[in-house]
């Protein structure tokens, strides 16, 4: 799905009412309406729930207008505070408040901080806030009545235990969180901390990617009539948000006649002596996505330990150094030719060591090698300070998995200055290397050869543990093994997108703290059976 600049969006609208002839009141109509829905399929018990609508005088508060009007037709009894005169709401948010008003809905107009501060009894008792103050057009840090507003309602939603009949409170922004912005700033103002956005027609790249990209909450993208073509086909729109539509041209269904063959062969070059884990976890979450076969190739020290930790690996020996790390012996007479004989995809790099002559064996085997590659971890860390040898590698596609450390270290910049610039940074390294390059962290970035670049939103901080990187970097050649490369780029975003979703499943099962990398491996037949159901949707 592409992602818009609050400018492209505004474009989108237009050219919705004028090529397609939906007006701008109808737009803001549907808008209301899927926060609605949203609420209502969430909440079963609405009707019963203390419902506050907090409204600004714009186009964004005129969604939240419709949100109540409907809410209130469905039972719900939604109380409207408006943060401006009522003479101030112009448009199609002024057709909205007249109707509310006609319709017999209860307004309380807020023009001061000393007229919200007492409404602090009514606020405590809420249960459920619609946050339609702010929308796109936030320029600016939030001051003011409206500051005080959002920094008041984040206080209430940390105040879970006094929440009246024991429900967890719960906030859901209407388009944007207020005060987050549209695009890549940090404004330094508060912004609404949000349990849930619904927003129209696309993401916006402040919901992805701006330093305040978490108080969005759970993302969800609703059509409000803007054709889905126009947007499939602008060319300038290059930045997409991974979400399962994204999947549309991958047989993710299996014919009937299938054999192992049909799903390829993916090799693992893993594990080191006290790093056999990383191995361990590379085969099974291979196996796990769909791999036909996989091999996991690992110094022959610890080879007995990795071809225990699951009976449908296959194993073939490296030769070793004296400290128990792949060996660049291993290279002569090509005994790792024959092992990576009639394999679909290689991946290197989990647990292999920082061992001197290790590190000089993964960059002569890169050089080799006539394969797809996913380089991971001590893969990436073999051309630290030597990243011009990536761009003059044999294989025609690689595909690196760094942490923000890695990045930095192949950069040759700081930890924090790839933080700053996470999507600029990936699309410049894709383009130089000629690879692809998924940025791990926060909101996973895919960046692309051709400068195009995709945004996950699935996973969660309990991957924050060892091995979960490990379980990344085989599923992605698990993947590559059974989709082939034909569309790789949609393949590795498919392994990004269901890894952080196994990591959701996971974190419902165990929490979040107490997740370890196995949690996510043992997660993802869940967690592919509702990518499944979700991709059917999409498709049919």
């Amino acid at each position: 799905m592409k992602v818009l600049t609050a400018d492209q969006m505004r474009e989108a609208d237009r050219l919705t009412t004028d090529r397609y002839g939906i007006p701008s009141l109808q737009l803001m109509e549907n808008a209301g309406a899927a926060v609605a829905d949203y609420l209502s399929h969430t909440f079963p018990d609405l009707s019963a729930r203390s419902i506050l609508v907090l409204c600004g005088k714009g186009n964004n508060g005129g969604d939240g207008l419709v949100v109540a009007r409907r809410l209130r037709e469905r039972g719900a009894r939604p109380q409207v505070f408006l943060f401006a005169e009522s003479s101030a709401v112009r448009g199609d948010a002024a057709v909205n408040l007249r109707r509310w008003q006609e319709g017999g809905g209860e307004l309380r107009v807020l023009t001061s901080t000393t007229e919200w501060m007492a409404t602090r009894e009514i606020l405590d008792e809420a249960e459920l806030i619609v946050d339609a103050l702010l929308g796109t057009g936030v320029k600016g840090p939030v001051e003011g009545l409206l500051a005080s507003v959002i920094e008041e309602t984040n206080a209430w939603r940390r105040k879970q235990n006094v929440c009246v009949r024991g429900c967890r409170r719960f906030v859901v922004a209407v388009d944007m969180p207020s005060g987050l912005p549209s695009g890549t700033e940090d404004f330094g103002g508060p912004i609404i901390l949000a349990d849930a956005t619904v927003t129209f027609t696309a993401p916006k790249v402040g919901q992805l990617l701006s330093p305040g990209a978490d108080c969005v909450g759970k993302l969800f993208v609703r059509d409000i009539g803007t054709p889905r073509k126009l947007l499939d086909d602008d060319p300038a729109l290059k930045l997409h948000w991974l979400e399962p539509g994204e999947f549309r041209s991958l047989p993710l269904t299996r014919k009937a006649d299938a054999h192992k063959g049909s799903f390829g062969h993916a090799l693992i070059v893993a594990g080191s002596v006290g790093k056999s884990g990383a191995a361990v976890l590379g085969g099974r979450a291979a196996l796990r996505v769909g791999a036909g076969l996989v091999t996991v190739a690992t110094p022959a020290d610890v080879l007995p330990i990795v071809a225990a930790g699951m009976p449908e690996m296959m194993t073939a020996p490296l030769l070793a150094t004296d400290d128990g790390t792949a060996s660049l012996r291993n290279l002569d007479y090509e005994p790792f030719a024959r092992i990576a004989q009639d394999k679909s995809v290689v991946a290197m790099g989990p647990g292999l060591s920082t061992n001197p002559e290790t590190q000089q064996f993964i960059r002569a085997m890169l050089q080799k090698l006539s394969l797809p590659v996913v380089l991971d971890a001590d893969g990436l860390n073999a051309f630290a300070g030597r990243a011009a040898e990536l761009r003059t590698r044999k294989p025609e596609l690689l595909a690196l998995t760094p942490h923000p450390g890695e990045m930095a270290r192949l950069l040759d910049v700081t930890t924090r200055d790839v933080q700053a610039r996470r999507p600029e940074l990936a699309l410049e390294a894709a383009k130089r290397w000629q690879a692809f390059v998924i940025l791990k962290g926060f909101h996973t970035i895919l960046a692309t050869p051709d400068d195009r670049a995709y945004v996950n939103t699935t996973g969660n901080a309990g991957m924050a543990t060892g091995g979960t990187g490990d379980v990344l970097t085989g599923m992605l050649a698990g993947l590559t093994a059974e989709f082939g490369t034909k569309n790789w780029e949609c393949v590795l975003g498919l392994g990004v997108y269901l890894h952080g979703l196994a990591g959701d499943v996971a974190a419902e099962r165990v929490g979040q703290a107490p997740l370890v990398a196995s949690d996510v491996i043992d997660a993802l037949p869940e967690a592919y059976a509702r990518l499944l159901a979700q991709w059917h949707d999409a498709v049919h």
